[in-house]
Parts: C-alpha cells; structure tokens; sequence
C-alpha cells in the first residue's frame, strides 16, 4: 500500500487518536484538537485547511440548536411536556402504559434537545413517580424489577429519540457532514426525519416490550401516580412570557428546518424558490436566527418591575465540547480523503466485501454492526467519526451503495445500550443505584441486536432514495 509522507504521518495520528478516544486518558474534545494540532506540526496539511472544519456550517447548526435546547430546559417546557403526556387520560395508573408514557416523552424530547439532557431531567421525574408510588400500600406497591424497567427506558429511549432529526444527536450532524463534504450528498431535515422515524418508531415499540416483559411491575395499579402528576402540573403554573417566547422561536425555528425541503419536493429542485431556500437558508442558518430570537423575544418581569428578554447572554449555554469533537473529527475525517490514506484503507480491505448486487447489503449489514460494537466502549460521536469515513472509502472501492453506508453507520452509532460508559444517558441513570449491571447489559444486548437489524433494513429499503 503506497502512501505519500503525509497520509503516512496522518495514519500515525489517526491511530493515537483513536487510542486515546478508547482509553479517554484525555478528554476527547482535547484529543480532537490534539489531532488536529498534530496534523499541521507534522505537515499532513497547511493549518488553515486542517482548522477550516471548525468553522463548517453545520458547526453553527450545533450552536444555535444547543441555545434552544437550553432556553427550553431553563423555562421548563421540556417538563411540560413530560407532564401533560403522563397526564393523558390513557396511560392512567396501569404499569405497561406508564412505561410508554416515559418512552414516548424521552423519545419527544431528545428529537430536538441533548440525550444527555432528557435523560437527567427524565430521571427527576420518574424519580419523583416512584416515590409519589412507594408511598402506597405494601400490597399495592410495584416489583423493584420495574423501576430498573423506569430507568432503563429513560437512557434508552432518549437514545433512540436522538435518531428522529438532524439535531438530535451529534453523531447525527457527524454523517450528514461527511455525505455533504466527501460524497456530494445533501439530506434535508425533513429528508433526514422521513428516513429515520420509521426505525424510531419500530425501536421504541420494541423498546417498551422487551422491558415490560424483563422488569414486570407485579401489580395492575401503580396507586399514586396521578396525583403526583397533578401536582406537579399544578406548581409549573401558567405559561409565562418566557415559555411563550421560547415556543415561539422553537417553532419558528422547526419552520425554517423544514420549510425548504417541502418546497423541494412540492415545486422541484429547478424551481426558484426552492433553489433561494436552500442556498440562502441552509440548517445552520436557520438555527442561528431561531437562536437570535431568544435573545429579541420579551421575558418575565424581574423583581424590580422591568421585563427581560426571553434569554440573557449570561445564561446561554453551548457544550464546547461537542463543537471541539465535532470539528476535530470532521477535520480529520477530511484529511484522510485528500491525502489518500482513506482510499488506500478502502483497498487494502475490500477483499471483506463481495462485488456485484451484494455488496451494498453486505457492507451494510457491516457497517451498521461495526457502529454499533465501537460505540460501546467509546462515545457515539468518536464512533461515528471512526466508522464512517471508513465505511464511505470501502463504498468507493467497491460497488456499494457509498450513502446507505454511511447512513447505516451513523444510526448504528447512537445504539450501544449495553455498559454505562456507551453514553452518557447510560451512565445517568446507571447512577441511580437502582439499575444491576447483569440487567443493563442483558436487556442492553438485546436492544442492540435488534437496533441493528432494524437500522440495516430500513437503511436498505430506502437505499434507492440516498444516492
């Protein structure tokens, strides 16, 4: 395998940054720009080209989404909604449905703000439902096995959540960055969502029978529940000016998201407005005026009588650490196309991958595996940033269906449900001390098998479309 000095010295760091993403010796937002500092000290590529990554649009999509999310979880929406979903007349006191009812609210909520996020707030909720619950009498009172079931569901629905839209989930903008820059292949947000809702949807129906079936409740009433959420409602009050103003940019924000994409498809992509749409309002563009609006949109009154705006500046909150990782990897991700060094790995490999009309399955189906084992010992976001650009020069060497793959990969690296260091959700609600780890790993492998199949068939039937 013949490699210029530069895709050489990049093999070298790519390799020691992988190590330290596994070991997480350092953080890994300080890893990626380790690599990326590396990658100019030893000549791979002049520093403006290796740092440009860093200022990509979607790097802005990330910014302006996390100023949403944070506007939303300081005025409380996101409990809101959690409140007035376990209030619905439907899911009552019976076990199976409350279980549902978690599910559907951490899959609602981390569709647009951080997994990490739902996932800790969740756990607030559920932790106040099982207290309101453990109140009851001993013969009324649930099996300890369901509040591992309560637990469980929180991490893993709101991984599965983070699927549903661009901005679910970084790993998500991690791919769509790579069919964008090295394949040409742009997926709009509501592109995005057509595409994945179906496999949220079939996963979090599994979801919720697999861990009904592993962590039954043992009784047919949970006594309590619908008082503690009718408390609870009852002390968040009226809406406030703030929470209008911050619905109001969400919304706003969500039509600027998917607006350009129904007109693509209504009126064509020669059409001029579809062609304004989307080269004058472009995702990121679209975050970071919905985010502007938070900081225009009148807020509450404060003590001494004056209104604020809907967000200060003091209390807006960005997670650098995930726009550092992002553009690390993006960086190096795009690093190994222009030297080479992805194109020769792709080579030296495809020997593993059958020519002809099988190929795309095949490496699919290995993709979609290989996501998903290497999330469970690093981050969905180091997962992805490792796989796919590998699955993508596998796809170029052979006859493989290069998007599908790429896609296949992506999804696959928001599963790894099984250990508590596979995502922060995970290591949340591993923190209650309520979940075993025999429990989490047992139900965690389970979801994990069945993600991958579902994501490997989805992928596949809509491989016509990703092209």
């Amino acid at each position: 395998m013949d490699l210029t000095p530069e895709a050489q010295n990049l093999a070298v760091i790519v390799a020691a940054v992988i190590v330290l993403w596994f070991t997480e010796a350092l953080p890994l937002a300080v890893t990626a720009l380790l690599g990326a500092a590396a990658c100019v000290v030893f000549g791979v590529a002049p520093a403006k080209e290796v740092f440009r990554p860093f200022a990509d649009p979607l790097i802005f999509l990330f910014i302006g989404s996390f100023l949403l999310a944070e506007a939303i979880r300081l005025h409380r929406l996101d409990r809101r909604l959690a409140y007035a979903v376990l209030a619905v007349p439907w899911v009552g006191e019976k076990p199976s449905r409350i279980l549902a009812a978690v599910a559907v609210v951490s899959i609602l909520t981390s569709a647009f703000i951080s997994n990490t996020v739902t996932a800790a707030m969740m756990l607030a909720i559920v932790t106040g439902i099982l207290a309101a619950v453990e109140e009851a009498s001993p013969g009324r009172r649930p099996a300890p096995a369901f509040a591992t079931g309560l637990f469980l569901c929180i991490a893993f629905a709101a991984s599965i959540g983070g699927l549903a839209t661009p901005i679910g989930t970084p790993t998500n903008l991690i791919g769509l960055g790579f069919l964008r820059k090295e394949l040409g292949v742009h997926v709009s947000f509501p592109g995005w969502c057509g595409l994945c809702l179906p496999v949220v949807v079939i996963l979090g129906t599994i979801l919720v029978a697999v861990l009904s079936r592993l962590f039954p409740a043992g009784v047919d009433r949970l006594e309590g529940v619908g008082a503690f959420v009718r408390d609870e409602r009852r002390r968040l009050g009226p809406w406030t000016t703030s929470q209008r103003s911050t619905a109001a940019a969400f919304g706003i924000t969500i039509a600027l998201w998917v607006v350009p994409g129904f007109v693509l498809v209504a009126a064509g992509p020669d059409h001029p407005a579809a062609a304004w749409l989307r080269d004058r309002l472009p995702e990121g563009v679209a975050a970071i005026l919905g985010a502007i609006l938070l900081f225009i949109l009148p807020g509450d009154r404060g003590p001494d009588g004056r209104r604020s705006r809907a967000v200060a500046w003091r209390d807006a909150k960005i997670d650098w650490d995930v726009v550092l990782l992002y553009g690390g990897g993006l960086a190096l991700g795009e690093l190994c196309f222009s030297t080479g060094l992805a194109a020769a790995a792709g080579r030296a490999i495809t020997g593993w991958i059958p020519d002809g009309p099988w190929a795309t399955t095949a490496l699919v189906a290995t993709a979609t595996v290989v996501a998903v084992v290497t999330s469970e010992f690093t981050s969905n976001v180091a997962s992805a940033t490792m796989v796919v650009p590998i699955v993508i020069a596998l796809a170029q060497a052979t006859e493989a269906n290069a998007p599908a793959a790429a896609v296949a990969a992506t999804l696959a690296a928001s599963l790894g449900f099984m250990m508590p260091v596979s995502s922060p959700c995970n290591a949340i609600v591993y923190g209650s001390g309520r979940i075993p780890l025999r429990a989490m790993m047992a139900s965690g492998a389970i979801l994990d098998v069945i993600g991958a199949v579902v994501i490997a068939a989805v992928v596949l039937a809509a491989a016509g479309w990703l092209v």
